[in-house]
């Protein structure tokens, strides 16, 4: 029987800081292992076990079993002393890792002894479909409509990044294309104007020339044709390495990819945007795709999606078009915190009474502007976005997705093995033929879909978590504001590089009086040493950290105006060329309360303060 519960306790749903609930989660996965084990016992009951008695009485056997145990002891060993502890309530303030939720973790256990392959549907019926509905779920999540969108899971942000490359490329190509092999469909078309049609529009093409589908896409760039013709791929500054990469496999090669400057808000300057549009149309040169972040790898920054969605709008009547995909590996789960009960985005007025209804937020919400939710409203009229549920979908890695707006997209990549799956068979036999990647586990999907049933994707349940994760990013930003620290004569201050769009958290310690870039980065560096993996430790560590440098290369003068705030000069920056700044994503579902958080925050500016002490006297002894 399915219960409905509308007041989701968050702490029910993961193992605890000190393995609080290791109980449900006992009772939870050896019912799973039992009903398994069950299944294949009543499996074709007439035939005979293979390992007998006798063989497990033997002298082999119980050695072999002493060897595993022996084997799962050092693995033990090596897990227990080499890990981070992501699950701590206040200790971790790093990387983007966390807690995971238990049903998650118990599923993809229990989904693992069946062992499904979701390439095929033949290979793994039950997580298939579980995949299945997790795709249309995340495509509804994103604002798709139910029966045109769709996704799927793959490995992580960098394959589902890759597959928007993949899409925009294939699809942009498709009117040149179809020019050699239906002409009377695009008649009268320049390549310029060919080059320039919308997504909706070469599917329109597409859905009155069927039988010539295969032959189109032989003309396409999967060809190897044409790439040189589509243009450029225009990505923030802030834009996460792997689209590099992306371009490299898929054949559009850097030299077209196009980085934009972000503002002092870390967020893609949509006026520069605007204006690299024209500078290439003034030269013919079109414009593949855009990519916008909903929660910037290094800054947790969401960008203006509803002014990019609206400059193509705007340049479209122009006669100029661009692909948008979205990059929110990071954040997409967030637009949970937008959905009511029936799927609908809920009005900017309503929210703080839908929050307070929900208890989304313990104490006031001071993290929503209007700029953050105009911006992920917008995404539902962009055409493929990334997210990851291995993020902040607080499921167990490897679990990356895709979401398309419109299924017939899927024609523009797909591929069909009949050894795997039949031409022509219902989805979710064809998975396969519409994704990157073969084998695939069908735990993951086990995993996505448990979570899902768990914790809808409304604000009454992930909207919760989100909640819950925003709300302590916001305790932490606030602690580090201003706070200050005395060492050796000397004072040590902190600076956030900006207040937060989601729940990522960047400082600085400068001591005061400093006008060096180069030895606050020094510091900076140092302090990452001591709060993280380098100096080792780990299972002692009272406060760990994460660290990134925001150098010229990739971000170019952006970082100046922050560095100037803190009294630098610009020759300073000239001379060091970037600034290492902490990073923290602040992931922790139980530091919303601030009892839990004002706990641990005194351990916290203790385990500072001694850590600064370290290395100042390193300093005076070098």
């Amino acid at each position: 029987m399915k219960i409905e519960i509308t007041d989701i306790n968050l702490k029910a749903l993961f193992l605890g800081d000190k393995g609080e609930n290791v109980d449900i989660f006992k009772e939870l996965l050896l019912k799973m292992i039992d009903e398994h084990v069950g299944w294949r016992q009543n499996y074709q009951p007439q035939d005979t076990p293979v390992i007998s008695p006798f063989d497990k009485s033997s002298e082999s056997f119980n050695n072999t079993v002493d060897h595993v145990r022996s084997v799962f002891n050092e693995l033990s060993s090596k897990l227990r002393s080499k890990s981070l502890p992501w699950h701590t309530a206040g200790r971790f303030w790093g990387h983007m890792n966390s807690e995971t939720l238990m049903p998650a973790i118990i599923a993809y256990t229990a989904a693992t002894l069946w062992n499904g392959n979701n390439v095929a549907y033949e290979s793994s019926p039950g997580t298939s479909e579980m995949e299945e509905e997790v795709g249309h779920e995340l495509a509804t999540l994103m604002g798709y409509q139910e029966d045109k969108g769709w996704g799927h899971i793959c490995a992580d942000g960098s394959i589902a990044n890759l597959e928007g490359l993949w899409y925009a490329r294939n699809l942009k190509s498709l009117p040149l294309a179809i020019k050699e092999v239906a002409p009377e469909h695009v008649e009268g078309k320049s390549e310029w104007q060919l080059l320039n049609m919308s997504t909706k529009e070469i599917l329109e093409i597409m859905d009155k020339i069927p039988d010539k589908l295969d032959e189109v896409k032989a003309h396409s760039a999967r060809s190897g044709r044409h790439l040189q013709k589509l243009g450029k791929w225009i990505i923030p500054q802030t834009k996460h390495y792997s689209w590099l990469k992306a371009a490299d496999i898929i054949g559009i090669g850097l030299d077209n990819v196009v980085s934009i400057d972000v503002d002092h808000n870390y967020r893609m300057d949509i006026d520069k945007l605007e204006a690299k549009i024209r500078e290439l149309a003034a030269q013919e040169i079109p414009v593949l795709g855009v990519v916008g972040v909903i929660g910037t790898t290094e800054e947790g920054q969401i960008d203006r999606v509803d002014k990019i969605v609206n400059l193509r709008d705007k340049l479209a009547k122009e006669g100029i078009y661009f692909y948008i995909h979205i990059d929110a590996a990071y954040g997409g789960y967030a637009r949970a915190i937008f959905i009511d009960e029936n799927n609908e985005f809920i009005d900017y007025d309503k929210l703080d009474k839908v929050y307070k209804k929900y208890g989304v937020f313990q104490e006031k919400n001071e993290w929503l502007t209007e700029d953050i939710y105009n911006s992920f409203k917008a995404m539902s009229q962009v055409e493929t976005i990334t997210v990851d549920p291995h993020k902040m979908g607080y499921i167990p890695y490897s679990a990356g997705a895709i979401t398309v707006k419109d299924s017939r997209m899927r024609d523009a990549i797909s591929y069909f093995a009949t050894y795997v799956f039949e031409k022509g068979a219902d989805i979710p036999a064809l998975l396969g033929a519409y994704i990157l990647e073969g084998s695939k586990a069908g735990a993951t999907a086990a995993a996505v879909w448990t979570a899902h049933k768990v914790l809808p994707l409304n604000v009454m349940g992930y909207g919760k978590l989100m909640g819950a994760s925003i709300e302590g990013a916001f305790h932490f930003y606030h602690f580090l504001k201003d706070r200050e620290f005395h060492v050796n004569g000397k004072t040590i201050k902190i600076y956030p590089l900006t207040k937060p769009d989601f729940n990522m958290i960047d400082y600085v310690f400068n001591e005061i009086g400093n006008t060096d870039l180069g030895v606050m980065n020094k510091l900076n560096h140092d302090f990452f040493g001591h709060a993280s993996y380098a100096k080792g430790g780990l299972y002692y560590n009272e406060f760990l950290t994460s660290h990134t440098d925001f150098a010229v290369p990739d971000y170019g003068n952006s970082p100046l105006p922050f560095v100037k705030s803190l009294g630098f000069s610009e020759e300073e920056w000239a001379r060091e060329q970037k600034v290492t700044v902490l990073r923290a994503s602040a992931m922790s579902p139980y530091v919303n309360d601030k009892e839990v958080f004002d706990e641990y925050a005194v351990k916290i500016e203790a385990a500072i303060q001694t850590k600064l002490e370290t290395i100042y006297n390193d300093y005076q002894q070098a």
